[in-house]
C-alpha cells in the first residue's frame, strides 16, 4: 500500500490539493466525460435495440462508438487525477471498487462487441443480430450501474 500512499504525494496530487480550482476543473471534466460516455453509449445501445429508426444504423454506431471511446479515455484520465488526491481512501471504498469493476466490465463488453461479426455486419448495413442486441442491453445495465456506484462513493 506504500505505492498508493505515494500517489498522494505526487506533484499532480499536491497541485490539485493546493489549488482548488484545478480540482474543480478535473472534477468537472470527469463529470463531462461521464456525461459524454453515458449519452453516446445509451443512444448507441438504444439504436441497436431498434430505437431512433430514422438514424442510419451503420453511421450512427460508427460515430457514437468513437465518441464513447474518447469519453471513456477522458473519464479514466480525469478519474486518475481525482484518485490521486485521496488514493488510500478511494482504494478502501467499496463503491469505488465496484465502479472500477463495472467500468472494466463495460469496456470489455464494448471491446468484445467491436470485435464481433455482428458489429462488422451492422457496419456493412445488416440489422443487429440477437447477440448484439443482448450485448446492448448488458451495456446499458453496466454503464448505468457504474454511474450509480460512482454517485455512491461519497456516501461510504
Amino acid at each position: 500500500m506504500e505505492w498508493l500512499a505515494s500517489l498522494g504525494d505526487t506533484v499532480v496530487a499536491r497541485a490539485l490539493i493546493r489549488a482548488p480550482v484545478l480540482y474543480i476543473i478535473a472534477n468537472a471534466s470527469h463529470i463531462l466525460s461521464l456525461g459524454m460516455l453515458l449519452g453516446a453509449t445509451v443512444i448507441l445501445d438504444l439504436r441497436l435495440l431498434g430505437a431512433f429508426a430514422g438514424l442510419q444504423l451503420g453511421e450512427t454506431v460508427r460515430i457514437l462508438s468513437r465518441v464513447a471511446a474518447i469519453a471513456l479515455a477522458s473519464a479514466i484520465l480525469t478519474g486518475a487525477l481525482l484518485f490521486s488526491v485521496q488514493p488510500l481512501e478511494y482504494a478502501a471504498n467499496t463503491a469505488f471498487l465496484t465502479k472500477l469493476g463495472l467500468v472494466a466490465l463495460g469496456a470489455l463488453n464494448a471491446l468484445s462487441v467491436r470485435r464481433s461479426q455482428g458489429w462488422k455486419a451492422v457496419l456493412a448495413g445488416a440489422p443487429p443480430s440477437p447477440g448484439l442486441r443482448r450485448a446492448a442491453v448488458l451495456s446499458l445495465v453496466i454503464w448505468v450501474a457504474a454511474v450509480l456506484a460512482g454517485r455512491w462513493i461519497g456516501f461510504l
